[in-house]
Order: C-alpha cells, then sequence, then structure tokens
C-alpha cells in the first residue's frame, strides 16, 4: 500500500520543484527527501522520477500520481474536518496568514468576532505575501490565510488549495497635485500616461503588488521608473502625498489618505479571498474564520 506521507513528498516536489526546496520547507534533510521518494517508487512498482544530473523531473507515472494524492490528502482534510465537528465547541489554536493591508483592517475585526463567539479559540496571526500561502497550508505553517490576486497577476489553479471570495475593490493611481491624470474614467493608458515619466512607488519585488504595477504600466505603454519599494500602502500614500512618485493602491487603503493626495480610480481590481487547505473547508475553526472575515467586509452568508 502506497504510504500518504510519501505521496505528500511527492506532491511537494510536483509543486516546488527540487528535492532541496521540499528539504528546507519541510525541514527534512535532502537525502533523506530523496530516499523517501526512492520507497514510493519502490511502492509504486513503476519509475515515479526521471534523473538528469542534480534535476529531478516527475514522469508521466508520477504526475499520475501527484493527481491522486491530491484527492487523498483533499479526503483526510475532510476526515478532520469532520471529526472537528464531533468536538463540543471550538477552541485551540488557528493559524492566520494575512497580506499587510488586511491585517490591519480586515483581521482585526474578524478576530474580535471570533473572541466574542468562540473565546476558546486562540487565533495566530502572521503576514505572508499571498504567493507564498499555498506553500504554508500545504506545509503545515497555517490554517487559513487572507490572499489577493490582480488583475494583470490573476492566481494560478492549485488543486490543493480551496478558496472563498471575500472582496473585490478597485484599484486607486496614487499622486500628488502636480502630477494628477488629466482624465478620470479613462482607459488605463489614458489615465496612467501622465504618470509615464515620474518616479514610481511599488511593493517588493518578487511580490504580486510589485508584478501588478510593472504589467499596469507596461500595458499603459511605458516602463515605470521606479525609485522606492514597500509594501505598506500607508507609506505609498505618504510618499505619493510629498511628491516622491506614483502609486497603486486598492480602495480599502484609501481611507487613510493623507492630506496632499490625488486618488484616480482606474479599471483595475484587486480580489481578496479566504484561502484554506483542499477538503478543510467543513473545519469548524476555519468555517468560523471565514465567517468573521466575511462579516469583517459586510458580507453576511
Amino acid at each position: 500500500m502506497l504510504d500518504v506521507r510519501r505521496l505528500y513528498l511527492l506532491r511537494e516536489l510536483d509543486r516546488r520543484g527540487t528535492i532541496a526546496a521540499v528539504a528546507e520547507a519541510l525541514t527534512f534533510t535532502a537525502s533523506a527527501v530523496s530516499q523517501q521518494l526512492g520507497v514510493l517508487e519502490r511502492e509504486a512498482g513503476v519509475a515515479l522520477l526521471e534523473r538528469s544530473g542534480r534535476r529531478v523531473m516527475l514522469t508521466p507515472a508520477g504526475r499520475s500520481l501527484v493527481a491522486h494524492a491530491d484527492a487523498v490528502l483533499q479526503r483526510l482534510e475532510l476526515a478532520v474536518a469532520e471529526l472537528a465537528g464531533t468536538r463540543e465547541g471550538i477552541g485551540g489554536p488557528l493559524r492566520i496568514g494575512t497580506f499587510p493591508s488586511a491585517g490591519h483592517t480586515i483581521v482585526p475585526t474578524a478576530l474580535a468576532e471570533l473572541a466574542r463567539r468562540h473565546p476558546a479559540l486562540e487565533p495566530m496571526v502572521q503576514e505572508i505575501d499571498s504567493a507564498r500561502v499555498s506553500d504554508g497550508l500545504r506545509a503545515g505553517e497555517l490554517d487559513v490565510a487572507l490572499v489577493h490576486d490582480y488583475d494583470f497577476v490573476p492566481a494560478s489553479p492549485d488543486p490543493s488549495v480551496d478558496e472563498v471570495p471575500l472582496l473585490d475593490e478597485p484599484m486607486y493611481l496614487v499622486t500628488d497635485t502636480e502630477t494628477k491624470p488629466s482624465s478620470r474614467g479613462g482607459t488605463l493608458a489614458e489615465l496612467l500616461g501622465p504618470c509615464a515619466e515620474v518616479p514610481w512607488i511599488t511593493a517588493r519585488d518578487g511580490t504580486t503588488g510589485h508584478a501588478m504595477a510593472v504589467r499596469a504600466c507596461q500595458a499603459a505603454g511605458f516602463q515605470p521608473r521606479i525609485r522606492h519599494q514597500v509594501n505598506d500602502f500607508r507609506t505609498v500614500l505618504a510618499l505619493a502625498a510629498t511628491g516622491q512618485g506614483a502609486g497603486l493602491v486598492p480602495e480599502t487603503a484609501t481611507a487613510q489618505s493623507p492630506p496632499g493626495v490625488v486618488l484616480t480610480e482606474l479599471p483595475l481590481f484587486r480580489r481578496s479571498k479566504v484561502a484554506f487547505r483542499a477538503g478543510g473547508g467543513s473545519h469548524p475553526a476555519i468555517a468560523a474564520f471565514v465567517a468573521a472575515a466575511r462579516a469583517a467586509v459586510g458580507l453576511r452568508d
């Protein structure tokens, strides 16, 4: 019989790309991961990996087994959720991931609701970029997370993760009064074009926010000249107000706009969601957090 822990390692190799990355993420040694995958091949009776120098690729049989591993691990999450539902009350630790702007808008309100309804629950929040959430959920570092994607940077489908929609909001161009666009309600090129020659303020390189800003500018016909890289939208607003450049922020961030900032709504959107391991949505603690997060943005189940 195939060992589910080895199936999990095979799935992680498929997602992360190298044995070294799997070992680092799961705090194993590379040799231990390689040994366990070798045992899985012997259990399966067919080659699951192709080795070429230092690189390891999945064979067609290996990729097929990963699809079955996704289904098996999802069923285990369903079983865990069902067992948790038989307990009396909701309690214990709940590891929550969040992106920065949700950390000071949605999360505090959601946690206050959880504390009121489920005082035995112990939420533990950590800030994490949305691009890393799937890895964190699969590795068991997170139980649930707030994530987002943007136009121009759609999230890649991941069968190991389920999501519940939370909030769709427009993005705004942030400038000072000297560099504000001359038109409103126009195309992306018309709205961003006047900022082609000014410095830009974006999120740090490697984040979805950075990629969104760069691709939006490219779609408007220019390459942004990036001066500042900060992930906190409040800092973006403050820098723009002092003439340090143009930036993009979501609607929820605009409530804290300082004097001197000009906000221009763009035909560009950010979509926020709650993510958790596939099959885990019926777990009482996760369902409670989803309900609290939806209530925090004005949604009711």
